[in-house]
Order: C-alpha cells, then structure tokens, then sequence
C-alpha cells in the first residue's frame, strides 16, 4: 500500500507480522507516519523473497510466527544489508534473541503508536 511520502520516515517498511489484525495496525499506522510503501509478510519464506526482489528501508519483525517460525534469518539477512530493523514481540523482556541480534532494537507488544514512530526515525 502506498501513502503520500514523509522525508522523515523510510521509504518502503517491510512488516513481518503473523496475525493480520497486528499487521493491518502496523501497515495503517506506519503509512500514517507518511512511509512511502509498506510490504507484509506472514512467514519468514515470503519475507525472504520480497528482501530479494527490493531491499526495504526499514523492517519490523515479529519475534515468533506460525508453527514456531522465528524470524533471525530474516534478521540475519536485513543485518548483512545494513538495512535498519526492529524485533517486536508480546513476550517482553524473556525473549532470548541470539547473541548477533541481543542489542537490536526491540518492542513490546501492544506498543505505542509513539514507540513505533520513534523506532521506525532509529531513534530507539
């Protein structure tokens, strides 16, 4: 979905979200901030593929998808572009993330529409 653009914001935000209700409030919410383009994704093998056809400005991964999918391979991927991304997870601070990810920026979920515009400005 594209929205009118804000210099402020990344262009194009890839959203890796499971639960369509979450993704619809990240997608409307980020296009509100004024992202250009905002891509979903529900599984890590169609995040891969969508990082392949055009690198995003910025990512917002949920921790844990589906069927126990974790998304560092995703993260793994954005890390080596040098593309900018923040986890998102409803299990706080027990997450353990890999040791190559630990200091990546992460939010809670429900989070603030504040906290997410911040983290999307790499301001986190």
């Amino acid at each position: 979905m594209e929205s009118a653009p804000n210099a402020d914001m990344p262009g194009d935000v890839l959203v890796v979200e499971d639960d369509p209700i979450i993704s619809l409030y990240f997608e409307d919410t980020i296009l509100g901030f004024g992202a250009r383009t905002v891509r979903t994704a529900a599984n890590v093998a169609r995040a891969l593929e969508l990082i392949a056809e055009r690198a995003p400005d910025f990512a917002l991964l949920d921790v844990g998808l589906v069927r126990g999918e974790k998304t560092f391979a995703i993260a793994e991927r954005l890390d080596a572009l040098k593309v900018p991304f923040a986890f998102v997870t409803g299990y706080g601070a027990d997450i353990r993330l890999p040791d190559s990810l630990a200091g990546k920026p992460r939010l809670t979920k429900p989070c603030s529409s504040e906290t997410l515009e911040a983290a999307l400005r790499n301001e986190l």
